[in-house]
């Protein structure tokens, strides 16, 4: 949308999933790259095709816990992810039985885990973390999911409310990832530099990772997780977010 064909169609702004949840909550913002746990809270209308998924280890969220899985009681966690930290209480919850209580955190891993049995790291604040020189049990949320209940995980969706011409949005979104992944060779360079990883690990993560084009199998994951997190939030109804 920057550099594409889609360039100048939409008037842009840059901010990390929450707050892009907030904004439209403020009515701020007309759609925004949204955590699927605020756009089921806000009954936000999705654009089909896009969004940020995976269907194996996301290597960009992960929970790192000092003491046994079934024995955590607290849980340090960044508050900038909220689909993530619903992600962990389901898991510690359905895959665990424990259900701690969670404390937000600034990503500091150190300080997170003086004050909490675990800590939940996302985003670069995970990706600058190598879990073979962690010495405590580190755990992938995306690859805990996907082997649990066999289908895909999907973390954000574009959505907006009152959305008009949604097909006409679909096919720019698409376009516009399209025309991204056609040239990640040079995404992958300027994020590199610019965020201080190697080239390889942003090519794996935005490659192999993580999931731009989504289809019936996502939004099937997606509504799995959604109807799980309803238990823990009033405000997610079960069957929210139907396609």
């Amino acid at each position: 949308m920057l550099r594409g064909p889609q360039r100048d169609v939409f008037d842009l702004s840059f901010d990390v999933p929450s707050v892009c949840a907030d904004r439209l909550a403020r009515e701020e913002a007309d759609i925004g790259i949204v955590p699927v746990v605020e756009a089921a809270r806000q009954n936000l209308e999705i654009i089909p095709g896009n969004g940020i998924a995976c269907h194996a280890a996301v290597r960009s969220i992960l929970l790192v816990a000092k003491a046994p899985t079934t024995q955590i009681r607290t849980l340090a966690a960044d508050s900038n992810s909220r689909t993530s930290v619903m992600l962990a209480r389901v898991l510690l919850a359905g895959r665990w039985g424990v259900e701690p209580e969670v404390v937000s955190f600034a990503p500091d891993l150190p300080r997170m885990l003086e004050s909490a049995d675990a800590a939940l790291l996302i985003g670069d604040s995970a990706l600058r973390v190598n879990p073979r020189d962690v010495p405590f049990n580190v755990i992938d949320l995306g690859a805990e999911w996907t082997q649990w209940t066999g289908l895909p995980m999907v973390f954000a969706v574009w959505a907006g409310r009152d959305l008009e011409d949604v097909s006409s949005l679909e096919s720019a979104f698409r376009g516009s990832c399209r025309f991204g992944l056609e040239h990640i060779e040079e995404i992958v360079a300027v994020e590199s530099a610019a965020r201080g990883f190697t080239q390889e690990l942003v090519r794996e993560y935005l490659t192999r990772n993580i999931v731009l084009e989504l289809t019936a199998r996502d939004y099937e994951g997606m509504r799995a997780f959604l109807d799980l997190a309803s238990r823990f939030d009033i405000l997610i109804s079960p069957g929210a977010l139907a396609l």
